[in-house]
């Protein structure tokens, strides 16, 4: 069956037919929805791990079982994950095991611009890139009897034009297999150095014959045009070639990015006058042929840094640059923005108001660094925020203690903040951590949480309880507020930074966008009571705006929070709720 698909539903449909059996991912933009999707398959267990590095774990327990496991992050994500990987390089698996990582480049929605090949290499793992939905299926499928053949897991690397873009895909019935026997075997699985001392060689000469089957493999394939030039290429790179070049270059298409077919890419080099290499972020085709001793020109010609389009290729390597529409110059810019109604925004106001330093984490609660809030003075990485602000108020004592807090969401609290607040409880640093519950796992979507009550599928499952356990972690100053209500806010964040002693404040009020919020009615301006003060545009609500020199609500984008009636001294918001 022929069908339209997203490149990572392709994905989870590639490891739904190839009897995956066990998922466990973390969210992470542009990975997430390969998760989701293999959440809609009832023959497969699927979860949401507290994070990466746990996923990782998970999935290679399953493996261990024997039935074949996936888990799945962005790049940023196999940072956390990359003490496992490392490691399961060595041991090898019993059944197959998939990794897929999703990079970002043009940082659409991450912190960095990170090319995660280099860990195939680092790890010597193999490492397969589609270039559309219809092989990110494929190679789903393929990376299991490669797991398995050569024992060891398999690196899918997507990005964020092929897991956000949608292609044919021809679908197939699921392969129910029999599970793997697990076998007690210490000498493979028990990696303490005199074990993994011994497993070393294995992983080399794994890398050997890897190396030979890419040379073989359909996954790698050449496209024979001009020969005047040829392309060396992958992932969205190719179809960025094709488009601009045609069959008036021959291209070298790499499906398996790592180990590359040295053999393959010798004999297609001569075959062509003049050789380039096309790929987003670093030269690790490129130095590899540089290595070779090819003559090949790429990033002294490409840029380095973002992502590549049609007309990016065609600019750089001498084809027909199209030119398309564009948007009028005078069209003011819309910078994102934190909803109407969201929960975090009464909590930032307050944050900037009382000149707060803020160390910030990774959440859509980051947009409080943006104008007007103006109120974040630093974001890392996941959990980095409590970690940091441990390190800033011992480097700084008083002078800092006062005026300085962390904020982080719950799922990035669940994720990565829980050591980081064991260490000021141990430690003892006089430090105030904002912890911003809005009941869900926002940025990426909406997904469950450890915190939240339910699992990926929205049944009951096992709820943590923050305030219970920040107190079992020894704060004896935990309290909970509603970010909705400003003077609530104030008197909390004042009282906590003027105690000498650690403590955790709550944030606690459901996302804005959540179904099951039920909304109070949108406000209104009077406008003869509106002074022109613009005291409410201070909080950068959406819904806000300046019509005619007065105040103006946005009845349609309004959830009736109230967060700018407490800000107006002059009563001039009024509810639209009819009375009776």
């Amino acid at each position: 069956m022929k069908q339209l698909m997203l490149g990572n539903a392709a994905v989870a449909r590639g490891l739904y037919e190839a009897g995956c059996c066990v998922v466990s991912s973390y969210p992470g933009t542009p990975s997430t929805e390969i998760t989701e999707e293999m959440a809609k398959f009832n023959e497969v267990y699927v979860e949401w791990a507290p994070n990466e590095k746990v996923a990782m774990e998970s999935a290679f327990g399953a493996c261990l079982a024997g039935k074949r496991s996936f888990c799945g992050m962005k790049h940023v994500g196999l940072n956390v994950a990359a003490d496992p990987l490392f490691t399961v390089a060595y041991t090898g698996v019993n059944a197959g095991m998939v990794i897929a990582v999703a990079d970002d480049p043009g940082m659409h929605s991450s912190q960095n611009e990170q090319d995660s090949r280099h860990y195939a290499i680092a790890a010597k793992l193999p490492m397969l890139e589609p270039a559309d939905s219809a092989e990110a299926l494929a190679f789903a499928k393929a990376a299991y009897d490669i797991s398995e053949e050569f024992d060891c897991p398999v690196l899918l690397k997507m990005c964020t034009r092929v897991a956000h873009s949608q292609s044919v895909v021809e679908t197939a019935p699921r392969q129910e297999l029999p599970a793997k026997p697990y076998e007690k075997n210490i000498a493979k699985y028990v990696m303490m150095p005199g074990n993994a001392i011994r497993r070393h060689p294995f992983v080399e000469e794994r890398m050997a014959r890897l190396a030979e089957f890419a040379e073989t493999s359909p996954l790698n394939r050449v496209e024979m045009g001009g020969t005047e030039v040829g392309i060396i290429t992958s992932s969205t790179s190719y179809q960025y070639v094709k488009e601009v070049f045609g069959d008036s270059v021959s291209v070298l298409k790499l499906g398996m990015i790592h180990p590359l077919p040295q053999k393959l890419i010798r004999d297609f080099a001569s075959k062509v006058k003049k050789l380039v290499v096309v790929e987003e972020l670093d030269p690790i085709v490129e130095n590899a042929c540089r290595a070779m001793g090819l003559a090949v020109t790429g990033k002294d010609t490409l840029p380095l840094l973002g992502e590549f389009s049609q007309n990016l290729v065609a600019q750089h390597l001498g084809g027909e640059v199209h030119t398309g529409k564009t948007l009028d110059d005078a069209i003011p810019p819309r910078p994102p923005v934190m909803c109407a109604g969201c929960p975090h925004r009464g909590l930032f106001y307050t944050l900037s108001k009382n000149k707060c330093t803020v160390l910030g984490d990774i959440g859509c609660y980051t947009l409080g660094a943006v104008a007007p809030l103006a109120a974040m003075d630093m974001t890392l990485c996941m959990g980095a925020s409590i970690s940091a602000i441990h390190g800033f108020n011992k480097a700084l004592g008083a002078e800092s203690q006062g005026k300085t807090v962390a904020v982080i969401g719950d799922s990035t609290f669940m994720h990565s903040g829980m050591t980081g607040l064991a260490n000021i409880a141990y430690n003892q640093s006089n430090s105030t951590v904002i912890i911003l519950d809005n009941s869900i796992t926002g940025m990426t979507g909406h997904q469950q949480n450890p915190t939240t009550g339910y699992n990926i599928k929205g049944d009951p499952a096992g709820k943590i309880d923050l305030e219970a356990l920040c107190r079992a972690m020894g704060f004896e100053r935990v309290r909970v507020v509603d970010p909705y209500d400003l003077k609530a806010c104030d008197t909390a964040i004042k009282e906590e930074l003027a105690v000498d002693a650690p403590s955790v404040i709550i944030s606690r009020r459901p996302c804005a966008l959540l179904k099951y919020v039920k909304h109070s009615a949108p406000l209104m301006v009077d406008t003869d009571k509106c002074k022109s003060c613009k005291a409410c545009m201070k909080i950068g609500c959406p819904a806000i705006s300046m019509k005619n020199g007065k105040a103006h609500v946005d009845a349609t984008l309004c959830v009736g929070c109230g967060v700018c009636e407490q800000l107006c001294a002059f009563g001039a918001f009024q509810s639209t709720k009819k009375e009776g």
